[in-house]
């Protein structure tokens, strides 16, 4: 297993890239291609996906979204390329947030992510990637009852919660922030 690689960035296209290793060039799945550059040196940590049909590289530019990721791809129904579109979309950190406070809103807007792939997230990873149980598994479900009950539509709640990663926050405090980014 190749744990990590150090070499210089030779092709960027618009999912992977290709790193020169001392004249091999390896082509890596990665998330955040925005953040690439021609000609620069990168120490890439990676995991080989090896299955009866295809055989690839995925890498990582940090070992906690490679962490993250080895995670993700435990969860039923979730498979490297998904989880590695859905990083793309966020950081490691907020994904580890929006577990943390079971906020399945901000982990549904992710691509390739719906509503039943997000619970089966925060149900297997919750004391897995973010050390025991914090919040109150039922919050953004009440919140959007309450948000809705107010008189707001669905899709708005759906997009306002989804920016919101508070694990130690209370309902009222996600209530409070969420009608304040409402009213904009």
């Amino acid at each position: 297993m190749i744990y990590f690689l150090r070499g210089k960035v030779a092709v960027i296209h618009e999912d992977f890239i290709v790193l020169d290793v001392r004249d091999v060039g390896y082509q890596m799945l990665v998330s955040h291609i925005d953040e690439y550059a021609l000609g620069e040196e990168v120490l890439m940590y990676t995991y080989n996906v090896v299955r009866e049909d295809e055989n690839y590289l995925v890498g990582f530019r940090t070992i906690e979204e490679k962490d993250v990721f080895l995670s993700l791809i435990r969860v039923k129904g979730l498979g490297p390329k998904t989880v590695i579109g859905a990083l793309s979309a966020t950081t490691p950190n907020d994904v580890v947030n929006a577990i943390a406070s079971n906020n399945v809103a901000y982990l549904k807007k992710l691509p390739g992510i719906g509503a039943k792939a997000a619970g089966q997230i925060i149900l297997d990873l919750k004391g897995e990637l973010t050390g025991g149980s914090k919040g109150n598994p039922k919050q953004y479900e009440d919140v959007y009852d309450a948000l809705k009950s107010l008189g707001f539509k669905g899709a708005a709640i759906d997009r306002v919660l989804a920016t919101i990663n508070e694990p130690e926050a209370s309902t009222e405090d996600i209530l409070r922030i969420a009608l304040s980014r409402l009213k904009k």
